[in-house]
């Protein structure tokens, strides 16, 4: 079952308290298939930083984000 738009709500208030920053921002995608981003709000534009994906096993929801980070960035 893909990340609902109450979960996406719950998640990025989750995150936005435990990472201290309120930049941060879940976009729901925009086509079924397609991955939910976690972003980096900068003023208007956003900077996706990796995706978020939803298990649920045995009636237990979970969710796991995978961070992307070229090496470029880091220089």
């Amino acid at each position: 079952m893909p990340i609902q738009t109450k979960e996406a709500e719950a998640l990025e208030k989750y995150l936005r308290k435990k990472l201290e920053s309120s930049c941060l921002k879940i976009v729901l995608p925009k086509r079924v298939g397609q991955p939910v981003e976690l972003c980096v709000q900068k003023g208007k534009t956003s900077e996706s930083i990796g995706t978020i994906y939803r298990d649920e096993d045995e009636g237990e929801v979970s969710y796991a984000i995978s961070l992307t980070i070229l090496e470029e960035d880091l220089e």
